[in-house]
């Protein structure tokens, strides 16, 4: 259950990062509201798999999804290019939470 919460708490992180770009500075209201709830929600998810992740894993999933998320939403949807150096980052991310998923033995897999 807590790799679900983690699930949870990435996609609402990501949905509230993508809130506040449309916020426009917190300029919109809706936007802006939705950020909030958005990264409470995160938060508050997170807060969850810190009682059965450890907490260097957890963060480490969840930023770096969120990072790799994020990236692609601001591709599709605001027209964001990222260039070689940029993807291959993005890639080394994904890589380096394969191997802990697949190799750690502190992931509670």
């Amino acid at each position: 259950m807590p790799w679900l919460y983690l699930v949870l708490a990435i996609a609402t992180e990501t949905i509230g990062t993508t809130a506040l770009k449309a916020s426009d500075g917190f300029s919109r209201l809706w936007p802006s509201l939705l950020t909030v709830a958005a990264y409470a929600l995160s938060f508050w998810f997170l807060a969850i798999v810190l009682k059965t992740i450890p907490v260097g894993i957890a963060y480490a999933i969840w930023s770096g999804l969120g990072i790799v998320l994020i990236a692609a939403i601001g591709w599709v949807a605001f027209g964001q290019r990222l260039d070689a150096p940029a993807l291959i980052g993005m890639a080394l991310i994904v890589a380096g939470i394969v191997v802990m998923q697949l190799f750690s033995n502190t992931t509670g897999h």
